[in-house]
């Protein structure tokens, strides 16, 4: 059965990619990737897994999770010695 869908008619008219060269200022001419406002080439769906699935991982030490327990471990702090400089005047 053919049809009469052309795959390259949909690449024609997607949107292109936001994306300027710092030299000419021109824009990239390539399709966006969908759901994105840039190409490929331009960074859209990019980047390294994050926590262990990175092949940079070490230990989490720095981890998001473990930074967002640290904030909030000192904004307890911060409560406890605002609380306690309070109730001692």
């Amino acid at each position: 059965m053919k049809t009469n869908a052309n795959p390259m008619h949909s690449a024609h008219t997607a949107p292109r990619c936001t994306a300027k060269a710092k030299a000419t200022g021109n824009r990239c001419k390539s399709p966006a990737k969908r759901g994105w406002q840039v190409c490929r080439m331009h960074g859209a769906g990019g980047g390294a897994p994050t926590g262990p699935a990175n092949g940079a991982w070490v230990h989490g030490d720095r981890s998001q999770a473990v930074e967002q327990n640290r904030r909030t471990l000192m904004a307890l702090v911060k409560l406890a010695r605002d609380g306690a400089a309070s109730w001692a005047r």
